[in-house]
């Protein structure tokens, strides 16, 4: 039993190794706590490993907008299109759709890109420093991004979204075909308008750039040890952490950032949160495949395209279809396929081929919050397609509730129960 007399094996124990979880073990390291990450695979070896590398901090807008809603019937008629379902996973995912469609309605919609918004200007702050700090500001590059059209209707369709963020004070504009062409050279000409938001960043490798933040996290004491997290549980005035192989690790504190793995932690301690898994796909292609100057948004096709020194990525898609289900590589090669099309020239030979978990909340909003029935447990996941980008803020936030300080924003619309009796 962990009691008073009970040697610790570490003041906070953080499950999960990806960006969140050594943003946070960063955040705790440097506030001088004594910080062990567990985790399987390695430091930001899984879902961390393989995304599309953008602070994308001008991304404000819940999944459930009007023109993405628009779109639904369209992409699932298509198995290889921006969405998918499998049929046979669609009865378990019945009762988060619900959720994610009333995510939707004008009220619960203004309440998240509020919330959002607050998240996104603390996340820049939060990224500028941390980056100071971990000496890994030369792995920053403010290039903007730049969203294509392929007909009016489509750029028109979009422009509600874009007047959102305007509200917000976000700056973007608005191309013409010339203009296009100036911004990234070489595209195809069926794209008739573009918008490029110059806020939005991204960086030179988003696992070198975890790893980098993790050397950081270790010079000030934080440490990884190799492990499969089986369960955790309150005992006595501590909590245990039970690994796989029978070991059981004794923790003051306990953080779950494992992602899509979350959910059965975050339930033993009270909270049955609705988190789903979209699995993302990408193919990173050899450096030198295409001179892609910034990252390049395909919205109505549901990828992107970066640049990035291990190679230029084409990635994104959303398939939801759990965790157990196998690879559908068929999905990164219909996007290749296209970005092939868009970018006349493209030499696709030699990519690799890659699938990763994105931990999703209805509201398209993280949880961040303390657990119901245990306050020395602590959520940092949910974060969908924004974990890169809100890593350090949510270091921050969870420093901030660890160490008992008031949180730098408002935790509300981040609250674990904040679906509970919802039906």
């Amino acid at each position: 039993m962990v009691g008073r007399s009970t040697v610790k094996d570490a003041q906070v124990v953080v499950i999960g190794g990806g960006i969140i979880g050594i943003a946070v073990a960063a955040y705790l390291a440097e506030a001088g706590r004594d910080v062990l990450v567990l985790d399987r695979s390695g430091i930001c070896e899984e879902t961390s490993a393989g995304n599309a590398g953008a602070l994308a901090f001008s991304d404000v807008l819940p999944l459930a907008h009007k023109n993405m809603l628009a779109q639904v019937p369209r992409w699932l008629a298509d198995p290889l299109g921006p969405l998918s379902i499998p049929p046979a996973y669609l009865p378990k995912l019945l009762p988060w759709l619900w959720r994610f469609m009333r995510a939707g309605r004008p009220s619960t919609f203004e309440e998240a890109v509020s919330a959002q918004v607050a998240m996104m200007t603390l996340a820049e702050r939060e990224w500028s420093g941390l980056m100071t700090r971990s000496s890994t500001g030369h792995m920053l590059r403010e290039d903007g991004s730049l969203e294509l059209y392929e007909s009016e209707a489509e750029f028109r369709a979009a422009q509600e979204g874009w007047k959102l963020r305007r509200r917000y004070h976000i700056p973007f504009r608005h191309l013409e075909r010339d203009e296009i062409a100036e911004c990234q050279p070489g595209l195809s000409d069926r794209f008739v308008r573009g918008t490029f938001a110059p806020g939005w960043k991204t960086v030179s490798d988003p696992q070198r750039l975890g790893q980098a933040v993790w050397a950081h996290a270790e010079r000030h004491g934080a440490r990884f040890m190799p492990a499969t997290v089986v369960s955790a549980k309150t005992e006595g005035e501590g909590v245990a952490v039970s690994l796989a192989g029978g070991k059981k690790l004794a923790c003051e504190k306990l953080v779950i950032a494992a992602g899509a793995w979350s959910r059965p932690f975050a339930a033993a301690f009270g909270d049955r949160v609705p988190l789903e898994t979209e699995r993302g796909y990408n193919t990173t292609l050899p450096a030198g495949a295409f001179d892609v100057k910034r990252q390049l948004i395909f919205s109505s096709h549901g990828f992107v395209v970066t640049p990035l020194d291990s190679g230029l990525r084409i990635g994104g898609a959303v398939e939801l279809g759990g965790l157990k289900r196998p690879p559908n590589f068929s999905r990164s090669r219909a996007m290749l396929e296209k970005a092939a099309r868009f970018l006349p020239g493209l030499k696709t030979e030699g990519g690799r081929q890659w699938m990763g978990y994105r931990p999703s909340m209805p509201d398209s909003l993280p949880v961040i919050d303390r657990a119901r029935n245990e306050p020395r447990v602590l959520y940092a996941f949910g974060h969908g397609h924004l974990g890169l980008t809100q890593a350090a803020a949510t270091g921050r936030l969870i420093r901030d509730l660890v160490l008992e300080q008031s949180a730098s924003i408002d935790l509300r619309p981040f609250r674990a129960g904040r679906f509970r009796g919802d039906g």
